[in-house]
């Protein structure tokens, strides 16, 4: 038993990310493709839409559950949540682009491209709230000292 709880605490954060992170791409998917098959909405338009309700799930459940943020003034939440809108409009063009080649280009199942695009968003989003947005004052202290003693 002790091994198991070893293993939660060393890949807590993966394992809460896999599960809310498989939540919210449920959400984009599914979004998505009520929007563009039964509602023949542009994929284009169906896919923003997907993405932000699937980004403001993605903001609370990464806070709260995955990185476990906690801030200590209203600025540092703003700069927070603004940081993390900023990583995922670069991964929706991410998206749009997988989109774009998969659907228009190469003519491909919509439902399937839009499936392996969410795979290819979920790992680079993942990696950008772990290094970027999420990150808890001992690692950006650790970074700002790393930053002033470069030469």
């Amino acid at each position: 038993m002790t091994a198991l709880k070893k293993l939660w605490q060393q890949y807590q954060s993966v394992i809460a990310y896999l599960f809310f992170g498989g939540l919210t791409t449920v959400i984009n998917i599914g979004v998505f493709f009520l929007l563009t098959i039964p509602l023949h909405v542009n994929y284009q338009v169906s896919n923003v839409i997907a993405w932000f309700l699937s980004v403001l799930v993605a903001y609370l459940t990464n806070k709260v559950w995955v990185f476990g943020s906690k801030y200590s003034t209203v600025g540092a939440f703003f700069r927070e949540m603004g940081s993390f809108f900023f990583f995922r409009i670069l991964t929706l063009a991410i998206d749009a682009l997988i989109l774009y080649v998969g659907i228009s280009l190469l003519r491909g199942n919509v439902l399937i491209v839009k499936i392996i695009d969410q795979l290819v968003v979920v790992v680079v989003n993942y990696f950008f709230s772990k290094w970027f947005v999420f990150r808890n004052e001992k690692q950006m202290s650790d970074a700002a000292t790393s930053l002033d003693h470069k030469d």
